[in-house]
């Protein structure tokens, strides 16, 4: 028996339109001209999807931090990799070789996803270096501090978003500093 109150409580899982909305803010702040032209951050394939991952790892750790919020946590990751799947045979990749490089991109976010939750437990320099390591190649360390104080400003700025606002899709992000 479907128990009628169950309408009044809000939907546990944001729509595909809402976590479309949500991946779509995280590709566009991850595009910002800044961290290509400011913080040397390579434009590249590789050096933009450093930087949705990035943008991922600070909205899905807001997300987590929000009771039974796993299951939307689930339907972000899921529709980033369903965004890889489609830009890898877009870019021509064969269809023997993506399930390979999809898992190559899995292990990629999980390690960065780690390497960056340890950081943030040990300090500003520990932030720093991981984003230097992942972002920058290991060239930059100023400029991978200024990503580090941009990451924690945006921790600041998402953690003041409500639970029901972020999954009605609002999402707001710091302002990549200038030069």
């Amino acid at each position: 028996m479907i128990w009628p109150f169950n309408h009044f409580r809000p939907p546990r899982t944001p729509s595909r339109g809402t976590i479309e909305a949500i991946y779509g803010m995280i590709v566009a702040q991850a595009r910002e001209p800044a961290f290509y032209q400011q913080y040397g951050v390579a434009d590249t394939v590789n050096g933009r999807f450093e930087m949705i991952v990035v943008h991922l790892w600070l909205v899905l750790r807001r997300i987590l931090a929000i009771q039974d919020a796993s299951t939307f946590a689930q339907a972000l990751f899921d529709y980033f990799c369903s965004d890889l799947d489609a830009n890898l045979r877009e870019l021509g990749v064969g269809d023997l070789s993506v399930p390979k490089r999809m898992q190559a991109f899995g292990e990629a976010f999980y390690g960065r996803s780690a390497a960056y939750d340890l950081a943030m437990t040990e300090g500003e320099d520990a932030l720093a270096m991981a984003l230097n390591r992942n972002v920058l190649d290991g060239a930059d360390i100023e400029n991978a501090r200024r990503l580090a104080s941009y990451v924690r400003q945006t921790i600041e700025v998402l953690d003041g978003i409500e639970p029901a606002r972020l999954r009605s899709g609002e999402l707001r992000f710091a302002a990549p500093a200038a030069a």
